[in-house]
Formats: structure tokens, C-alpha cells, sequence
């Protein structure tokens, strides 16, 4: 189907820590600045940061309407936020997105959303941040999506959505856990452990607040990345699962036009990332199915 409307995501710098957002429960009155437009019918998207050496590396998912295939790029700023490189990080070929990069076991990881290609994998920097290999796979039961890792209670967790079934990508929250990084991984066995539209897939980085562990999740309902909502998880061990919402961000009118959604929430230290949308008409893009397809049977005729 080609769509007369494009998502056009475009992240920001929130400049205040994760936590100082969630005990507001708002977006609103905060300090933002933009990162740059990729430019016509492209967007960048799921913004995740990384402090190194006074820097602030921030990896984000970098979509082109012409190819349709995800790449991960990587913006670094300096201590006063300006933006000094912009690069490519990682690409495979299938679609990627969501990079979470993190450390653990004296080393700095990366786990992006790849069920395109049917698995999960973990990727070691090899020379940070722009080279990285595949460690190994994480097997889990379903197919995951936005697969989002935190340690937490002295284990490994993960929280992801299914790629296995349409309506479940969007609305089924999994969980599952390992005493290390590499696994093995055990399935919840309450999975799935929430079923709603509004508060299911997973969207930014899980963080501890007053004592109480805050899963960013995203509210789907009538758009994808309507907006983002907070889950405080109130019991989570092997056997159980109980979590409630604590308050809805939407994106802060200060970036109208793009205001039509809000699905990412990462901690960075002392600021915060976020991307919001705007959907835009363009009868370029109405063309762009229609090419790319074209273009993709040409390529495997020869």
C-alpha cells in the first residue's frame, strides 16, 4: 500500500537528566535542542547516547524513503553540546534501529532492533564508535522487537515485543532474564506479561527513580509512537510480573510541527534524548514504493 503520509522523526537533546522528566511527568519547560535534518524524505530516529572522553556520542537509527533500510549512525557533541562528527556506525542488510549502547563486563556493546533479519544479535566495539562486531545471538522465545536490556536486582533483563504475530509487535510486552549478558535467556512464564495497545513496546532505556525501576513504553493507539508512557515495574522476578502507568509524555509543544508522536526516551547522564514526528504529505513520496521495488527486482534479475 502506498501511503499518502510519511513519519517524519526528528530527535532532540532534552537538557535535563531522565529522572528529573519522570518526577515531572512532562516534556514541558525543558531546554531543547535539535539535531540536524537529514534532508527530504529521510529521518533519524530512536536517539540513544553514550558519554566517552567529555563526549557525548549519540547513536540513532538514519532511514532514507528510498532504500527503506535502516542504518545506525553515530553524532558526537562535545562537553558544550556542539556537534563536532557525524558517521556511520553500523550497517547490515536488513533493516536496523533502536541502538542501545551500553557497558558491562569491561566492555562497550551495542543491541540495535534487527528482527528483519530473525534474531537478535550483540555487538562488541571493536574500535569505538564506529567499528563493531556481531558477539553472538540472543535466543529468545518469539522473535524480538525493541528488545531493550537492564540489570537490575543482580540479573540481566529484557523486555521486547514480538515480531512473531502483526498485532502483537505493537501491543504484547515479553520479559525475560539471564545472570549474564551473554545467557542463556529464560523466557518469563507469564509472558506475555501485558497485552495493551497504549503501554506494551518497549521505548528507551529502563531507569531507577526514588528507588522504583521506570520502563519507557510506547502508547501506539490511532498512530505508531502516539506517545510514550511510563511504567513504574513493581514486581519483577522469575516467577512474576506487575507493573502500572505513572504518566503519558507527549511531544512538548515547543516543536510543533512535530508533534504527531513521541517514542523514544533515553537516559544520557545529564540530558535526556527523545525523537517526536511529524507526518508529512509529499508527492515525491508517493513514489517511492513504487521505485524502491523497482529498483529491488532489477537487482536480483542480475
Amino acid at each position: 500500500m502506498v501511503q499518502l503520509r510519511k513519519d517524519i522523526w526528528r530527535p532532540l537533546i532534552v537538557m535535563a537528566p531522565l529522572g528529573d522528566i519522570v518526577r515531572q511527568g512532562s516534556l514541558e519547560g525543558f531546554d531543547l535542542r535539535w539535531l540536524p535534518s537529514p534532508g527530504t524524505l529521510r529521518y533519524l530516529a530512536d536517539p540513544f547516547g553514550y558519554w566517552r572522553d567529555g563526549r557525548l556520542h549519540v547513536f540513532v537509527e538514519a532511514f532514507d524513503y528510498r532504500d527503506a533500510v535502516g542504518t545506525i549512525e553515530v553524532l558526537v557533541y562535545d562537553a558544550e553540546y556542539r556537534l563536532i562528527a557525524r558517521v556511520p556506525a553500523l550497517r547490515e542488510r536488513w533493516h536496523l534501529s533502536y541502538p542501545q549502547v551500553f557497558d558491562a563486563d569491561g566492555e562497550t556493546w551495542m543491541l540495535p532492533e534487527a528482527s528483519a533479519s530473525g534474531t537478535l544479535t550483540l555487538y562488541r566495539a571493536v574500535d569505538f564508535p564506529t567499528r563493531w562486531e556481531a558477539a553472538g545471538r540472543i535466543a529468545l522465545d518469539h522473535v524480538p522487537v525493541d528488545a531493550t536490556p537492564v540489570f537490575h536486582a543482580g540479573r540481566w533483563w529484557l523486555f521486547y515485543t514480538s515480531a512473531d504475530h502483526p498485532r502483537d509487535i505493537l501491543r504484547s510486552l515479553h520479559v525475560a532474564h539471564a545472570a549474564t549478558l551473554a545467557g542463556p535467556w529464560t523466557p518469563h512464564p507469564r509472558n506475555p506479561v501485558r497485552v495493551d495497545l497504549a503501554s506494551a513496546r518497549p521505548g528507551g532505556t529502563p531507569i531507577l527513580v526514588d528507588g522504583r525501576l521506570i520502563l519507557p513504553v510506547q502508547n501506539c493507539e490511532r498512530t505508531y509512537g502516539r506517545a510514550i508512557r511510563l511504567l513504574e515495574i513493581e514486581r519483577l522476578d522469575t516467577n512474576d510480573f506487575v507493573a502500572r502507568e505513572v504518566a503519558q509524555l507527549d511531544a512538548p509543544r515547543a516543536v510543533a510541527p512535530f508533534v504527531d508522536g513521541l517514542h523514544t526516551l533515553s537516559a544520557a547522564g545529564p540530558v535526556t534524548l527523545i525523537d517526536v514526528k511529524q507526518r508529512q504529505f509529499s508527492l515525491k513520496g508517493l513514489a517511492m514504493r513504487p521505485l524502491r521495488d523497482l529498483r529491488r527486482l532489477r537487482a536480483s534479475a542480475q
